[in-house]
């Protein structure tokens, strides 16, 4: 079987990672290797114009598109996107990123996939039926845009996808149930986490009960996070003890507006606009009283081999998004052996078990989320069998050899439709 996996325009599939789909991408196809052939599209990098680059990493064939048709065709179409709908945007249109598709579609054709998995952009769904009509074509989601664009402009390119794929049940029940024509198509592969490398030392730290805790929260700096929640819980936290440490670890990269914000039937994520008017990092920094930022680390990106230390170094992890699909990082803290204070909102339940692996609380709570801190730093007890359960869990539902395992199960299933394997 020959299959092949295309990034989103502007992922980074080789190490180090900028997001979890290029962790996605990285994970999934070295493990497929042992059975399948492994091609990851992505764009070149910036400066790359008309050249594409092929290179073989650990066992998987890259090939890195270059952006010389798209740079031409963002020229001519640019001036046309304001007059695009709030439920039909730019970027969900078929010119966004149209000579990436057709470049892949052709090279599919070329190299005879059996089936190709594409990340997020329904778009490329039709491009690439188009030239490869016999291929299996899997969509698979890692947010609610099937849900939340234009009916029609979806239904007809669900139509000629094969299968569809959420990365919790959150994402997948939403897309049966406003395409019911398509429910047996869509089904659940969770996003994984790498169980060697997010190990629990919690018995080589264990630290004295009145050394200072520690928060820990891993993603993107910017408003869906919930960042400036966790920052208003932190302050009442200390209050209490006052020696506590947050460290934030993640890039200052604001979600545009338009893919997330605008596009939500959710209240409290369409407030969030207010905090695009100017810069949401410096808001943050400037929301800290002087005797309180010290205390507050903003690290920055960090390369995903050395996640593990941060993860190791916490006393508990925080995660007070507005929305999240799934929620990676909720994943690999749990796997660290780090009990889990996060909101309830998408896929996140699915993850944490709210008592047992961690604690949920309603998203944009600040009093709420600094309740369940202080509860988890007061009570060392609930902290480790928290972390025993949630590293349990990992285990038995979120291992990236389980999620592989599954895929390949939806691989063939849609395969056999054809009488073939």
């Amino acid at each position: 079987m020959k299959v092949a996996f295309v990034s989103q325009p502007l992922d980074r599939v080789v190490p180090p990672f900028l997001n979890s789909i290029g962790i996605w991408s990285y994970e999934i196809g070295r493990r497929l290797t042992q059975s399948c052939d492994v091609i990851v599209f992505a764009y070149a990098k910036r400066g790359s114009r008309l050249w594409k680059r092929v290179e073989r990493y650990e066992g998987v064939h890259y090939q890195h598109m270059p952006r010389g048709l798209d740079r031409l065709l963002f020229r001519l179409t640019k001036w046309f996107s304001r007059f695009h709908k709030v439920k039909r945007p730019f970027f969900a249109s078929s010119w966004y990123h149209l000579g990436y598709a057709l470049q892949v579609a052709h090279d599919l054709r070329r190299q005879q996939c059996d089936i190709v998995h594409i990340h997020n952009f329904s778009q490329f769904v039709p491009v690439i039926r188009a030239l490869n009509p016999k291929i299996k074509i899997v969509l698979c989601m890692h947010c609610e845009w099937l849900t939340q664009l234009d009916r029609e402009m979806i239904e007809r390119r669900l139509s000629k996808a094969d299968l569809v794929i959420g990365c919790s049940n959150y994402i997948t029940e939403k897309i049966r149930r406003r395409f019911p024509q398509f429910a047996s198509r869509c089904q659940t592969v969770y996003n994984g986490v790498d169980i060697n490398r997010f190990v629990s030392k919690r018995h080589h730290m264990a630290r004295k009960r009145n050394e200072a805790k520690r928060l820990l929260f891993v993603g993107r700096v910017s408003p869906e996070k919930g960042l400036h929640v966790l920052l208003d819980a932190f302050q009442k936290v200390i209050e209490r003890y006052p020696r506590t440490r947050l460290e934030i670890v993640g890039p200052a990269a604001l979600v545009s507006i338009e893919l997330l914000v605008t596009l939500s039937d959710d209240p409290k994520v369409a407030d969030l606009a207010s905090f695009y008017s100017g810069s949401y990092f410096s808001y943050l920094r400037d929301k800290l009283p002087s005797g309180v930022a010290p205390q507050v680390c903003f690290t920055g990106s960090v390369p995903y081999s050395q996640l593990t230390n941060h993860y190791r170094n916490a006393d508990v992890y925080v995660q007070p998004s507005f929305s999240e699909a799934f929620g990676m990082p909720v994943a690999e803290a749990m796997a660290s052996g780090l009990p889990v204070v996060a909101a309830h909102v998408g896929g996140i339940p699915e993850a944490v078990v709210n008592g047992k692996t961690g604690l949920l609380v309603e998203s944009d709570d600040a009093t709420a989320l600094a309740e369940a801190i202080l509860l988890l730093f007061e009570d060392e007890d609930l902290r480790e069998s928290m972390a025993k359960a949630g590293r349990q869990r990992v285990l038995e539902l979120f291992s990236w050899d389980q999620i592989v395992e599954n895929l390949l199960r939806q691989y063939k299933s849609i395969c056999r439709c054809d009488g073939n394997e």
